[in-house]
């Protein structure tokens, strides 16, 4: 596409640089038309209203009745406020089989040179991890691969919740009914074990109020530095964080720097008292230090209770400023559920009241929720959908469909296929949808090998790679065919590929590659079923194998930048 756009850049350039406009601005200006019927390649002339002095309509026709077709550029039309530009077929065809083996077909330099920090799955240690989370991790391997498509630095960190009323809620369950129990002789993994505690806390709350005064005493003699309560957080902390990193090891989720709150929560006092200082934090009428932010719609948000114990977005005025002073980002993503939506306003408002500069390159990827049939996710009472056993389930499902269609199989490789075909059925389905939006999760449907999944997308690579092996074995034939209306279709999807890696990073969209990659997928199989590329001959089409290839090198670069491995076997 790269070269297309050169080639139209020139062309028009002859007409445009008089005005002062060189080849690469041209470059930066040219887009992809919505569908084919209007071209291959598309100019807005909207920047050239103050230098013609005419409406960009009229612009668009006297532009494109300077430009004569020709041998390349078959077309030039104005459609609106663009001039649209239709190519070659056999040309375009030849020059993007000739762009998509490249080692770098797909990425750019849109990022180059950018740091970017990007913070995701940050779990509370109270709890298992749930499909939430798993949707939360899914989008953060997948952006983050996206940046790093366009050359940006990215920095991915976790942050473990470690600490506060919500760690002491499992902690003091345990302490009261633990009976000193632990995950080896309950048999249960051991985040789940403390996550066991975590429902039996609210469960009991009900029953009896006055473990509220418990909780709010527990707190305090941890930030005291009481022994005997440190003791019990260090063990249950430690027994919640070995659980999540296994499930981040399956999972395939990986992360160069991990922040625990506990470590750094106290190094907001300076924050605090900046923001005293400033006006910015005033006590209300219970003693405990606020902010103000009705002004701006955003509410009073509490900075440390009354009893000075600290809350969430203590915590996160101090991990912000860490991350600035440590990374120096461009950019700093926070990839948290939409619940949050008005939380992140009020921590961005408050940074910039308290005049951090860098406040204004912080950003947060908003997600909708993971809803289950019966309704929405409540850990309190323990209906979740929790991350190890819905990878099992899952796992499970894609087992019974590779049994099915491939008897006799080797256990070792139904084992290997279950697995990958799992890890791409969930996280493609959390993927596939815009991130903004809420999902309605149902397992069964993520599995099949046709459809929007994962699974079929594995497959279609998979038919690509078979066909390229069958090849080898066949003869080359003397027939040369012109690119077909199917050919033609994948082709123009192959090139569209590295706008799309462009523009999937650009938005945080994982659903734009996604649904890319359905339409590049269904494109290919209409090609394959009506285009013959190995003859009963036993004789194969150069041309056909070589789109082949070029598909299966995009699939599988589309998937990896999703996270989501391929399998050369189905």
């Amino acid at each position: 596409m790269l070269e297309l756009k050169k080639l139209v850049s020139k062309a028009l350039e002859k007409e445009l640089k008089v005005h002062g406009f060189s080849g690469e601005q041209i470059l930066e200006m040219l887009e992809a038309p919505p569908s084919k019927e209007l071209g291959d390649i598309a100019f807005p002339v909207f920047k050239l209203a103050p230098i013609y002095k005419k409406a960009p309509v009229e612009i668009a026709k006297e532009l494109a009745a300077k430009i004569q077709p020709g041998k390349e550029i078959t077309k030039v039309m104005p459609a609106g406020p663009y001039v649209n530009f239709f190519v070659d077929q056999s040309f375009l065809g030849k020059k993007t089989l000739e762009d998509v083996f490249g080692k770098n077909f797909g990425e750019s330099t849109a990022n180059k040179g950018k740091k970017i920090v990007l913070e995701y799955s940050q779990p509370n240690t109270n709890k298992p991890l749930h499909v939430g989370h798993l949707r939360n991790n899914a989008l953060g391997m997948a952006i983050s691969n996206l940046l790093e498509l366009t050359g940006a630095k990215v920095t991915k960190v976790d942050l473990f919740n470690d600490r506060g009323i919500h760690i002491c809620q499992s902690m003091l369950a345990y302490k009261k009914w633990g009976n000193n129990s632990n995950p080896e002789k309950e048999g249960l993994k051991s985040d789940h074990f403390v996550g066991k505690f975590y429902v039996l806390y609210h469960k009991m709350e009900k029953e009896l109020p006055e473990l509220k005064e418990e909780l709010t005493e527990m707190l305090q003699n941890w930030e005291k530095g009481d022994k005997e309560t440190l003791v019990l957080w260090k063990k249950m902390n430690a027994w919640a964080e070995n659980g999540f990193l296994e499930t981040y090891k399956e999972f395939g989720s990986e992360f160069d720097h991990r922040f625990k709150e506990s470590e750094f929560f106290r190094q907001a006092q300076p924050i605090i008292e900046l923001g005293v200082k400033k006006g910015v934090f005033v006590k209300d009428e219970e003693n405990s230090v606020i902010c103000d932010l009705e002004g701006f719609g955003l509410g009073k948000k509490t900075i440390l209770r009354a009893d000075g114990t600290s809350v969430y977005v203590t915590q996160d005025l101090a991990l912000a400023k860490i991350k600035f002073d440590k990374f120096r980002f461009d950019r700093s993503v926070y990839v948290v559920a939409s619940e949050q939506n008005t939380y992140f306003k009020q921590l961005f408002k408050i940074l910039e009241l308290l005049g951090f500069a860098w406040s204004s390159k912080l950003f947060h990827l908003s997600y909708g929720l993971v809803n289950l049939r019966e309704g929405k996710l409540k850990s309190r009472e323990g209906k979740i959908i929790d991350a190890d056993n819905l990878i099992k389930d899952v796992k499970e499902l894609a087992r019974k469909e590779i049994v099915s269609r491939f008897p006799g199989l080797p256990e070792k490789e139904v084992e290997k296929r279950a697995r990958e075909i799992c890890l791409a059925a969930i996280k493609f389905y959390m993927l596939k949808t815009d991130a903004v939006k809420d999902t309605l999760f149902e397992p069964d449907k993520t599995v099949s090998f046709e459809g929007d999944t994962g699974p079929y997308l594995q497959y279609t690579y998979a038919r690509a790679k078979s066909i390229e092996r069958k090849a080898k074995s066949a003869k080359k034939s003397k027939e040369q065919t012109a690119f077909s209306e199917e050919e033609n279709a994948v082709l123009a999807l192959i090139s569209r590929f590295p706008e799309i890696v462009s523009a999937s990073a650009e938005g945080f969209s994982t659903h734009t590659l996604a649904n890319y990659l359905l339409e590049l997928a269904s494109s290919f199989n209409s090609f394959y079923h009506k285009q013959r590329v190995i003859s009963d001959q036993n004789e194969f089409y150069p041309q056909r194998l070589e789109l082949v290839k070029a598909t299966a090198v995009v699939l599988k670069k589309g998937l990896n930048a999703l996270n989501i491995n391929v399998l050369e076997e189905m």
